[in-house]
């Protein structure tokens, strides 16, 4: 594996496999990378003979407040885990190579109504970032595919909408969120948790599945299911965000011809804020 940093080293080694008539697939991570970023690296392999995971902590996509200084940045563990996994390329560039006029006069892309509600609303401009970096990435890399994580639902939803509405050749793939044996949605915040709070955590899948249970009973009453599981997060411990049921296919509110949903939820545990979903056929 190629560890790089260089849009110029990046790019040659690119040309010399599509020359070959090689299949290019884009792992965008942010690093600090687990089972669940490996799942996302072994899905691409199976469509793709080269592989690219990109590991940048993207300032874009984080507010004032947030935990961008204190992000984990752990580039030589990533290293060795994406060697063993056999990735081809890790390309972790510095922010002036994938903002080359700065942040504060880069191009935005910014994609309307799906970035604007749940994760969009509570995170002002998070979802503007990272369609500016993902736009960038694929620019850089211009793969035949890129695979995200369903984890971050309504950011693969906004992605697939950016692709389409710019028209890039590159095919999205979204895969199956990766758990903990008790259910808890692997994520590089999850190392935020105390050990207590690592007990109680995984009540935010247990809460959604509740939900799930009842939909596919027939219960369409979605303010009172919703309501309810806010309830239960914060006697739980948790300060929820918001927990929202929507359409699967554009985060709408269901209609009686919908017939698979998903159930998205956000809350605050001690400094993590943990996100996760389920999609529900009923």
């Amino acid at each position: 594996m190629q560890l790089i940093q260089g849009k110029q080293e990046l790019q040659a080694q690119l040309s010399e496999w599509r020359v070959a008539g090689e299949h290019i697939a884009l792992v965008p991570t942010m690093g600090n990378l687990h089972v669940g970023h490996v799942s996302l690296v072994d899905l691409a392999r199976e469509h793709a003979e080269r592989v690219v995971v990109t590991v940048f902590v993207n300032p874009t996509q984080f507010g004032e407040h947030e935990d961008f200084a204190g992000y984990p940045r752990t580039l030589e563990r990533d290293t060795r885990r994406l060697r063993q996994i056999g990735a081809d390329i890790l390309f972790a560039p510095e922010v002036d190579t994938v903002y080359p006029f700065g942040i504060e006069h880069a191009t935005l892309v910014s994609v309307p109504y799906l970035s604007e509600n749940f994760c969009g609303s509570i995170r002002p401009g998070h979802f503007d970032g990272v369609t500016t970096v993902v736009a960038r990435f694929f620019s850089l890399v211009q793969p035949a595919i890129a695979v995200f994580g369903q984890k971050d639902y309504q950011q693969q939803m906004i992605i697939r909408r950016m692709t389409e509405d710019l028209s890039l050749p590159i095919k999205i793939i979204t895969a199956p969120t990766v758990r903990e044996d008790d259910g808890l949605a692997m994520s590089s915040r999850n190392s935020y948790l105390s050990d207590e709070q690592r007990a109680v955590a995984p009540k935010l899948y247990e809460t959604l599945r509740a939900i799930g249970e009842q939909l596919q009973a027939g219960q369409r009453n979605y303010d009172d299911l919703e309501g309810d599981a806010h309830a239960a997060l914060e006697a739980a411990g948790f300060e929820p965000d918001y927990v929202a049921i929507r359409r699967a296919e554009d985060l709408s509110m269901p209609n009686r011809d919908c017939d698979e949903i998903v159930v998205l939820a956000a809350a605050t545990l001690g400094v993590a804020r943990l996100i996760d979903n389920i999609v529900v056929t009923i």
